[in-house]
């Protein structure tokens, strides 16, 4: 397929996906729930994190957690009594489970008692000639276990430093940076550009982008994952991200592959 094809094909794609009808049914509908920027950033990071398996079953487990915050995220973060999260102990989904969560709480509550945003979190390890986030990636996740923490928590924030394709906080941070009319995508934070983001990469993106000659090999992992994404570049240099909505509809619903 020529590039212009190429190009047409995928925007058509994005147009069919890049739609507040796909909301419902994905896991970013847990925050659009909130409209404060906190509760966003909050309930978001933790959807994005359990985005692993069935979407359903992601957002059904997500709301159980709102749930067990009240449905106040933040100010559940800020304001709770350490003696209060023990009721979180008993949440599970998949490998995740109370320990975690606890762990998650507590960075959560000492990073907001000091700083307004989760953004910075990430942007404050990057600028503007980075290539793309991994160095904000790899920053945050140093600040995010910055404190005592479980040892098997670990697993649950990737990073580039291990090749890891880091799909679920690509993920997050499409849904914290791009900026479009659509009103899928937030658009919050601008400290991170568009056209540094990277695609969020798992195996059903990483067969469509193999079978559509964007990527040489299948292996979901970072440096494919950043293949890929040079790649879109020639088709949108600004805002590559965006295939995202049409890799990931190609592959999950329409299994392109």
């Amino acid at each position: 397929m020529k590039i212009e094809q190429l190009r047409d094909f995928l925007n058509a794609k994005v147009e069919q996906y890049n739609h507040p009808d796909f909301i419902a049914n994905d896991p970013i509908s847990i925050p659009h729930r909130f409209s404060q920027l906190q509760d966003i950033e909050i309930a978001g990071l933790f959807a994005a994190i359990f985005a692993w398996g069935n979407r359903t079953t992601v957002i059904k487990k997500s709301k159980e957690l709102l749930q067990m915050m009240d449905n106040a995220p933040y100010d559940y973060i800020r304001h709770h009594q350490p003696r209060e999260r023990l009721k979180l102990m008993s949440f599970i989904h998949r490998t995740f489970n109370g320990l975690d969560l606890l762990y998650f709480v507590e960075f959560l509550q000492h990073y907001y008692a000091n700083v307004t945003s989760l953004e910075f979190a990430f942007s404050g390890h990057m600028n503007a000639a980075d290539e793309n986030v991994e160095n904000g990636l790899i920053g945050f996740r140093k600040v995010f276990f910055a404190l005592e923490h479980p040892e098997r928590t670990t697993k649950h924030i990737s990073t580039p430093a291990k090749n890891s394709a880091c799909k679920r906080l690509n993920m997050y941070l499409r849904w914290m940076v791009r900026k479009d009319e659509n009103g899928v995508d937030f658009g919050l934070w601008n400290n991170i550009s568009p056209a540094q983001l990277v695609v969020p990469m798992d195996v059903h993106v990483s067969r469509v982008a193999a079978r559509l000659g964007l990527t040489s090999n299948e292996k979901a992992d970072w440096k494919t994952a950043a293949a890929l994404t040079h790649a879109l570049k020639k088709l949108d240099p600004e805002d590559p991200a965006k295939y995202d909505f049409a890799l990931f509809g190609l592959g999950v619903i329409e299994k392109y592959v």
